[in-house]
């Protein structure tokens, strides 16, 4: 079945950008692994919170690509010959991704108790005045002084 895009129509040119970004949220809304958090932490400061228990600060990385949070963890290679009567504990890779509105800076990363705490902020913009010189186009210019060439005449 081919599906049908609300930005197909003739009338939305040049929205494409959108709808990837839609497609990308999407995608990653049902992934359900490594469970997260996000919380309001200040007026303009938002932080993240990732239960990644069993990885190291070394098998962890936080990356911004194209206005995209993008947290990926790889641990190591178990190779120890442990024998598990049941293994509950989740040993395996993951990403998640988060698209982050235009103007959210990552300020920083941390890792504690098995929580990566990932803190966001909006920095507000500071109010910026600019003086524009008004010029009179109805004044009199004064006439350019003639200067005679040929003095004999």
């Amino acid at each position: 079945m081919t599906r049908v895009s609300v930005f197909s129509s003739p009338l939305l040119l040049g929205f494409e950008h959108i709808e990837r970004v839609l497609d990308r949220a999407n995608k990653t809304a049902a992934e359900g692994y490594p469970p997260y958090n996000i919380e309001q932490t200040g007026e303009h400061k938002l932080r993240i919170t990732l239960a990644v228990a069993g990885f190291a600060d070394e098998d962890l990385s936080v990356n911004v690509e194209d206005n995209q949070l993008v947290i990926r963890g790889k641990q190591q290679e178990d190779t120890s010959n442990r024998i598990y009567l049941h293994r509950g504990i989740a040993s395996r890779q993951f990403t998640r991704s988060f698209v982050l509105a235009e103007g959210i800076e990552v300020r920083g990363a941390a890792i504690t108790n098995g929580l990566l705490h990932i803190d966001l902020e909006r920095p507000v913009p500071q109010p910026k005045v600019t003086q524009v010189q008004i010029k009179n186009l109805n004044a009199k210019t004064k006439p350019a002084k003639t200067i005679d060439v040929n003095p004999s005449e």
